[in-house]
């Protein structure tokens, strides 16, 4: 029997029990999943109706094993921790009064360099495959690269001119929204999302491609949340993102450079690999589809990338970059450096 790192419940009116070591997910008699504790790294909980046993909150809390609750378009809308992990005083403190210096502003450049850096590498490792087939395509893709990565040049300008991230804030989200267009206008090219696919699309989105990635979004979101916290950092309290009650600003944050080597790679994979991928008549994601994303995300993030000389999963970076965030926020580091994937 396969172990169960991730355990997802997507069963209407399923539940969730806690017995001998083991998490047992039922509906009505039926035994639907049984997941060691000492295995598991979190619950994502999907499906309507779900109820769980106080147990299983102890259980896991005491292992330090997220609940993620998600609804039906990839949002979360709930996290369940050990309250233990929010007694970081200092590094919130110092999270808090680095918004409105120069730190506040060298995260968010470093923040939106590597996500255009991985906007044009994954349009570059999407192009070398079509180097020989359609070299027309494989062209244009790097064409369309370059072009992404030219937005980079005004980044570099920003901490020469400006000291806060508030001076620069809608200057830097009008280059990232530039980048952008380029970036989508090359995947439609890449991903068989076909002809008359609009572009990029969040909330509200109605096609199988958008609403994949939104989807997908939704599961790394919980695994961003997850690291922040763990590194002692308040996921509320951003940098780029401006302050809402309710926003996880800093979760949107640190997502940026982590949404192409983690979701956008895997949603374009199962795309061009013909994988169903079908919304029903709401306009939502089928359970099926809903399930079949999950699982590769989840899956891709076990992979290794090269980081810091090293090959490390992309779980793990994610985790550490969240520690570097907080040990700068504190001056223990110098700088915060973005994740730039190497393919």
């Amino acid at each position: 029997m396969a172990i169960i790192t991730h355990l997802i419940v997507d069963e209407t009116g399923a539940f969730i029990s806690k017995h001998q070591g083991r998490l047992f997910v039922k509906k009505g008699k039926e035994v639907l999943a049984k997941a060691p504790l000492m295995h598991l790294q979190q619950v994502i909980i999907t499906g309507k109706a779900v109820s769980l046993s106080s147990d299983t909150v102890m259980a896991c809390a005491e292992l330090g094993i997220p609940l993620h609750f998600v609804d039906f378009q990839g949002k979360p809308y709930a996290n369940l921790y050990a309250a233990g992990l929010t007694e970081t005083v200092l590094t919130r403190r110092e999270q808090l009064l680095a918004e409105r210096d120069e730190r506040g502003l060298q995260f968010a450049v470093a923040i939106a360099a590597a996500k255009i850096h991985n906007q044009a590498a994954l349009l570059r490792y999407m192009g070398k495959y079509r180097k020989e087939t359609a070299p027309d395509v494989y062209e244009e893709l790097r064409l369309i690269a370059l072009e992404v990565l030219d937005h980079l040049e005004p980044l570099r300008r920003f901490t020469e001119k400006y000291h806060t991230v508030a001076e620069v804030r809608s200057e830097l989200m009008g280059t990232e929204g530039r980048a952008a267009q380029k970036y989508w206008a090359g995947i439609k090219l890449a991903v068989a999302v076909g002809e008359n696919w609009r572009g990029r699309k969040g909330r509200g989105a109605v096609d199988p491609f958008n609403s994949a990635l939104n989807y997908g979004y939704g599961i790394l979101y919980g695994q961003i949340e997850r690291a922040i916290v763990l590194a002692g950092l308040d996921p509320y309290a951003g940098f780029v993102h401006v302050d809402r009650p309710g926003k996880p600003s800093l979760v949107l944050d640190l997502i940026e450079e982590f949404r192409q080597p983690v979701v956008d790679r895997t949603i374009a994979a199962m795309f061009n690999q013909k994988t169903a991928i079908t919304i029903n008549n709401d306009h939502l994601l089928t359970d099926a589809s809903r399930k079949a994303i999950a699982v590769k995300v989840l899956e891709r993030l076990e992979k290794t990338e090269k980081y810091e000389n090293k090959r490390v999963p992309l779980r793990i970076i994610i985790q550490n970059q969240a520690r570097h965030l907080a040990t700068f926020v504190r001056r223990d580091r110098e700088q915060y450096t973005g994740f730039s994937v190497k393919w």
